[in-house]
Parts: C-alpha cells; sequence; structure tokens
C-alpha cells in the first residue's frame, strides 16, 4: 500500500500543478503581515497553501457541475472548513514526521523533480527553466515547492510505517471469488396464460363484489383539495404592454454577437516555451515522427487541456490569418500567442451566421413584453396585498384587480392546467381551510393567491363507479393464482421427469452463469433463488404477473487455481486490504490529530476567505 502511495506521488504532483495552472490563482496578498493561519504542533499553516487548495476545491467543483460557484455558496457547502480541515490533517501528519525524526534526503527529491514530466525539454530531460517557468506560474518559489515535495514523501514514509505489516487477507479473496465464480447450468420457462390448462372465465357480479370488499384498499380515490385561486401571469398581459421599438432596436445591438457571428475556426492550441521547442515539434509532425494529438500526450496533457472552442480570426490575435488560412484537421507552423510559441490545429470551419432585426423582432418583442409585464405585476403585488389585509376574499381580488379566477380540484398527481406551477402545488400542499390568504409568486414572475375550500379525505371508490378497474384486477389476480398453481404441478412433473418432456412448454436453455448474471424477463432474485437450488431440483417463482418454473442441470464449482479466479481473489484481497490499512490510517490520523495541538487565527482565516468574495 505504502509503495503503491510512493509510486503515485509525481502523479499527484503533476495533477496539482496542472490543476493550479487551469485555476490560474498564483500568489496572493491578504493585506498587512499575514502570512500564517497558525501552527499545528511545529508546523504552520501557511495562508497561501490554504488560499491555493481552496481555490482549486472551488474550481474542481465547477468543472464537476459546469455552473459558476461564488464564495458564498462554496462556504454554504463547507467547502473552506473541509480545506481547513484537511490542511490541519495534514500538518499533523507532518508534524508526527518531523518528531519522529522522518524525512528524506536531497537525492531523492532531485530524482522525483527530474522524473516529472512538466519539468523536461523535449528530448525529455530535466529543463531547469521550465521547472522555474512552471513554478512561477503557480506563484511558487524552489524551496516552497521542494520542502511541500519533501513532507509529502515523508508522511509516504510515515503511512508506509503504520500500514505496510498488514497482509492481504488472501483466504477472504479465495473465499469470495470461488463463491462468486460457481456457475449453474439450468432450464426455465416463464408461464403465461396460454399455458393455462382452461381460460379464464368471466367473473360474475358476486365475485367481483367479493374481491372489491376485500381489496376496497386498493380502490380509493386520493385525499382532494377544492381549491378556489387568483392569479395573474406576464402571458396574461403580454398582449396588451406596448414595447418601443427604440428599445428594441437598443436590445439587437446589445446583442449582436448573438445575431451578427462572423466565421469562426474550432481549434486547438498547443503552447511551447520557446520557438526552438515548437519549430522541433513541427518538423516531428512533418516527418510523421508521431501525430499531435500524441505531441499533446507527451507533453502530459489532454485534448481539453488545449481546446479552445470555436474562436473568431480576431480571437487569435496575430496568430488569426495562418489558422484560418489552414485546412480543417492540419496543423499550423509555430504562431504567436499570448503565451508563447504555439502550434494550432483546426478541427472545424464555421460559417458566418445573421440574424437580421426583422428575423429577430418578434423573438425580442416577447422578451421585452414578458419582462416589462413582469415589472407591471410586481408594482401592482404591493396593492394585492393590501386588499387582502383589508379583508378582501378571493374573489374580491379577481373583481377588483387583474387578477383572474379559477377553481381546481387539486390531488398530489395533479400536475396540469394551473398546478403545472411548482409555486402553486407547494402553496396547495401547505395550506389549510380558513388560512388567511397570501400574495405568492409564480416562477415566471406571476403572482397568485388561493383558499382551500375543503379537503376530502381519501374515500373507497364507489362499487359501480369502480366496476371496471375491479374486473382487470380480479381478472389480473386470478391469472396469477392458476399459473401459480399450474407452475407447482409443473415444477413437481419436471424434477421427477429430470427434464422438460415434449408435451411440456419449452424451455429456455442457460449455461454457465455465475451469481452477478442477469437472465431478461426475471424478477431480481432470480439468480438468488436459482443458485439456491439442488442439482436436479425443479422449483416455482413468482414473478409480478404469474411464475417461472426453473431445473437445475448443472452445479459447477469454482477452480480457485484458474487464472480468472485467481486474478479476481487477489483484486479482492488487495481491495480489502487497502480499505483495511485506510481505516487504520484514518484512526493513526485520528490520534495524531488528538494529541497534537492545534492553534488557528480565525482572523487570519477570514482575511483569506475575504479575498474570495
Amino acid at each position: 500500500m505504502a509503495k503503491q502511495a510512493a509510486k503515485k506521488t509525481a502523479t499527484w504532483i503533476i495533477l496539482g500543478l496542472l490543476l493550479f495552472g487551469l485555476a490560474g490563482f498564483g500568489a496572493t496578498s491578504f493585506g498587512g503581515n499575514i502570512t500564517s493561519l497558525g501552527r499545528v504542533g511545529d508546523q504552520e499553516v501557511s495562508t497561501t497553501a490554504y488560499a491555493r487548495e481552496l481555490n482549486s476545491q472551488i474550481r474542481a467543483f465547477e468543472a464537476q457541475t459546469g455552473q459558476p460557484l461564488s464564495f458564498p455558496q462554496a462556504q454554504a457547502f463547507g467547502l473552506d472548513r473541509t480545506v481547513l480541515s484537511r490542511l490541519i490533517s495534514t500538518k499533523s501528519l507532518d508534524n508526527e514526521a518531523a518528531s519522529l525524526g522522518i524525512s528524506v534526503g536531497d537525492a531523492r527529491i532531485a530524482d522525483e523533480i527530474m522524473a516529472i514530466p512538466q519539468f523536461q525539454g523535449t528530448a525529455g530531460n530535466f529543463d531547469r527553466q521550465a521547472y522555474s517557468f512552471a513554478l512561477e506560474r503557480n506563484g511558487l518559489t524552489e524551496t516552497e515547492f521542494e520542502t511541500d515535495l519533501r513532507q509529502q514523501l515523508s508522511r509516504t514514509l510515515l503511512q508506509s510505517g503504520v500500514v505496510s505489516a498488514i497482509p492481504e487477507p488472501e483466504g477472504y479473496g479465495t473465499t469470495l471469488a470461488t463463491f462468486l465464480a460457481e456457475t449453474r447450468n439450468f432450464l426455465w420457462v416463464a408461464l403465461t396464460e396460454d399455458d393455462l390448462q382452461s381460460p379464464v372465465a368471466d367473473p360474475t357480479d358476486a365475485q367481483l363484489q367479493a374481491y372489491y370488499d376485500a381489496n376496497t384498499d386498493r380502490f380509493m380515490s386520493p385525499e382532494t383539495r377544492e381549491i378556489t385561486f387568483a392569479r395573474l401571469t406576464p402571458e396574461m398581459i403580454m398582449d396588451e404592454v406596448s414595447v418601443d421599438e427604440d428599445a428594441l432596436r437598443a436590445l439587437y445591438d446589445e446583442r449582436i454577437d448573438e445575431y451578427v457571428r462572423p466565421e469562426r475556426r474550432l481549434v486547438e492550441r498547443l503552447v511551447f516555451r520557446d520557438a526552438d521547442q515548437a519549430e522541433a515539434a513541427r518538423a516531428r509532425l512533418a516527418d510523421e515522427d508521431l501525430d499531435f494529438d500524441a505531441l499533446v500526450r507527451e507533453r502530459g496533457l489532454h485534448l481539453a487541456d488545449i481546446d479552445l472552442g470555436d474562436v473568431s480570426e480576431a480571437d487569435l490575435g496575430e496568430a488569426g490569418a495562418a489558422v484560418f488560412a489552414t485546412a480543417t484537421g492540419d496543423v499550423t507552423d509555430p504562431q504567436p500567442s499570448e503565451f508563447g510559441p504555439a502550434l494550432y490545429r483546426v478541427n472545424a470551419v464555421l460559417r458566418a451566421q445573421e440574424t437580421t432585426f426583422e428575423e429577430a423582432r418578434g423573438t425580442l418583442r416577447e422578451e421585452l413584453a414578458a419582462e416589462r409585464a413582469r415589472r407591471i405585476i410586481d408594482q401592482d403585488a404591493e396593492g394585492m396585498t393590501d386588499l387582502i389585509a383589508g379583508g378582501a376574499s378571493i374573489e374580491d381580488l379577481a373583481e377588483r384587480t387583474a387578477l383572474e379566477l379559477g377553481t381546481i380540484s387539486y390531488t398530489e398527481d395533479t400536475t396540469s392546467g394551473f398546478a403545472a406551477y411548482a409555486a402553486f402545488r407547494e402553496a396547495a400542499d401547505a395550506a389549510a381551510p380558513g388560512d388567511f390568504p397570501e400574495i405568492l409568486s409564480l416562477e415566471d414572475g406571476g403572482v397568485f393567491a388561493l383558499r382551500i375550500d375543503e379537503i376530502r379525505a381519501p374515500a373507497p371508490i364507489p362499487f359501480a363507479q369502480a366496476r371496471d378497474d375491479v374486473a382487470d384486477a380480479w381478472r389480473r389476480a386470478e391469472v396469477k393464482d392458476r399459473l401459480m398453481g399450474r407452475a407447482e404441478t409443473l415444477a413437481d412433473e419436471v424434477e421427477a421427469a429430470g427434464d422438460f418432456t415434449a408435451e411440456m412448454p419449452v424451455p429456455t436453455a442457460e449455461t454457465g452463469l455465475d451469481r452477478r448474471a442477469f437472465v431478461g424477463d426475471t424478477p431480481p432474485a432470480f439468480m438468488t433463488e436459482v443458485f439456491d437450488m439442488a442439482e436436479g431440483e425443479a422449483r416455482r417463482i413468482e414473478t409480478p404477473t404469474g411464475a417461472i418454473v426453473v431445473l437445475v442441470t448443472a452445479i459447477t464449482p469454482a477452480d480457485p487455481e484458474a487464472a480468472a479466479v485467481a486474478e479476481e481473489a487477489a483484486r479482492i484481497a488487495a481491495e480489502a486490504q487497502s480499505a483495511i490499512t485506510q481505516d487504520i490510517f484514518d484512526v493513526f490520523t485520528r490520534s495524531v490529530q488528538t494529541r497534537t495541538d492545534v492553534r488557528i487565527d480565525q482572523a487570519a482565516v477570514n482575511a483569506v476567505n475575504a479575498t474570495f468574495q
């Protein structure tokens, strides 16, 4: 476990550098002389470390959700507290390692640094300038980076000392792998109504009445709320709202970039440290030494990291003309960029697009009219509230304002008409008879008020009204009951014969299925029941609509020596060991934190947080 963690250290650092670079977070001043949040034992918790980690967590959250995340939202999600807690945990381990005299030498640090691709030149050797540039771009000094790396490696050694003696639970892995690798051969058939020896007769009125009486709870009307409401939505008054032609023109001009788009290109850009590196890379492409995708991977990047999206010629600055002269799929010669010499690949040509004012006019008017209608409603809402405060009923509101009166029989399943509004459904569910009405807002900027006139509790639907539903339910139950009986008889016959005979329904054969297999058109626990059966046993298995008859024809134990079984046993054992060692190390970490003196200056934390506002 510890060895694996050590091997992953360089990869972690690379990902950290890329994350910081993508986040664009460099050295930051927090005002005054604040450089530390406090101490954990003898270890300092720097403001820079906290700010970097907090920034990276916010960016990671945004990348995962595809939505911007404000700092108040980040605090609501607890990201700031999580980051601080993680730093305290890490520094506790650093303090423990230091107190035990655990550290690594300079030679090990040098080896780790020289193995990181981002610090290498085109020839694959360590490049001092690339190293300095990468650290500078991320607001790090060499001393800070190397100190952090040393601490990471020391923590790895500490973890190794805690968990390295924990063996893999081989017996557990083998037992579970052989259990999972057992297989069954079986025959099965799903019985249908056609397999009944006689058809199901139509029920009598007495049978239906008896079924209804025994299952009345299945024929209930839901709780129903009789509601009177008054509403006003932007759509209801949009046609009455006047929209100034100049305003339409102004909105069109404001959004001209949406309506008039120049020719664009889908472009990827790979930046190099200097012109020599860019020229060398272009020569390798020309010699077909590798393709552009491989060149990107060689740099430790993904295509998403270099994707510029769709850009205009002006967006590309000095490189624009050359890029727009390049055919789809081709790569340019080295061209300038704000980050240095770069190679550009053109992935697609997007033709110029133009939507005239007349073409956009209808959409623009609808938007402006809706906006103005919302403002009118918002202004009128205060007067409506005053009327209610003065004792006006829902009917009075409809008579004295632009609100329209309506009624609805509302249940938990009602989602059409006015109940399509979530705000209305929420208010309807919460209201009670006698509640004082209030003006509430709708999602589209409209307003409404409602009154619960009556709440009818769930009640049995009269038999005469529910008769057709009762007949359908009776028939389904009768068919299933008879199929279960037929399946029980058939299972006995199949087991006695040792097979499905010619007079029986034709079965489906399944061969070599393990416990994790799925057989279509069977209930969820089907394979569990099959594996509970003995060889030669036939069994009836219930389904939602009938029954299945199964005959197990062969049971094949797993061979622990088989390559696939041994491989899975090793994987299971390794996963179990990983989980056990992680649990043990978590306990150790909590123990270290408990006995380590932690002093955090909340004012310093607040000062850093303020820079994110």
